[in-house]
């Protein structure tokens, strides 16, 4: 892992864009997975301001908020449509989410996994680090062979989803891309800002690596850059 600890989320974020644009723009790029929630925006605004072509990759939404209607702004889809797909000039048939309607998640996320593998798999993968060690909405217990799934969510989760939800929903679900597909991008950038994160980056970069901890998996992965500010980075360094 390629970890740099920078002294604000601002300076973090400011590092990765640059190693994103880089990434976006490198010939052979062709796909990209995007995560939602509040860690990566500024990254995304901050690409969307450098004007780049980038219209020809084929983006695709990491998870999705379960019980959550497809209209509210709020959900992964609706919030990478405006500030990943429209904001970076992808065309509106290579923007792919997934449901966020408990009837149809689960077919909805093992199509999107098809869609990637069909894609040739993803290039580039941006990920946020969740307080409990979760990659996307792959909770404690994942493993590296887990597929596309409806997960219930850990008490953390669900509380951080009420606030951003603003508490007018607190989804207990979660649809996410497997380990199995994280795993396979043949880059990864993830980010991790603020003091309430530091445990979580201690456990992804220094404690054992087992499901307990998804984001330790990462460990194994050749191509993986964390971005951390100070206060997320705590006393950690990679193992």
């Amino acid at each position: 892992m390629n970890v740099s600890v920078h002294p604000s989320a601002d300076a973090s974020n400011a590092a990765a864009a640059d190693c994103l644009t880089a990434w976006l723009t490198h010939p052979d790029t062709r796909t990209v997975m995007v995560a939602a929630g509040n860690t990566p925006l500024e990254l995304y605004r901050r690409v969307a301001g450098r004007g780049l072509n980038l219209g020809h990759l084929t983006v695709f939404a990491l998870d999705e908020y379960v019980g959550v209607p497809r209209t509210e702004p709020r959900n992964c889809a609706n919030l990478l449509r405006r500030s990943v797909a429209e904001a970076w000039g992808i065309p509106a048939d290579r923007f792919h989410t997934v449901s966020s309607e408990m009837h149809d998640a689960l077919q909805s996320i093992r199509a999107h996994e098809e869609r990637i593998a069909q894609a040739g798999g993803l290039d580039v993968l941006i990920l946020g680090l969740g307080q409990n060690g979760h990659l996307g909405f792959n909770e404690p217990g994942s493993d590296p062979t887990s597929r596309g799934r409806v997960l219930d969510l850990e008490s953390v989760s669900i509380e951080a989803n009420r606030k951003w939800f603003g508490g007018d929903y607190a989804p207990s679900n979660g649809v996410t891309v497997g380990m199995d597909t994280i795993l396979a991008a043949r880059r990864i950038l993830i980010l991790a800002h603020g003091p309430h994160k530091t445990n979580a980056v201690s456990a992804m970069l220094r404690g054992p690596i087992h499901s307990p901890c998804p984001a330790s998996f990462l460990r194994t992965h050749s191509d993986v850059s964390v971005f951390l500010d100070s206060a997320a980075a705590g006393n950690a360094a990679p193992a």
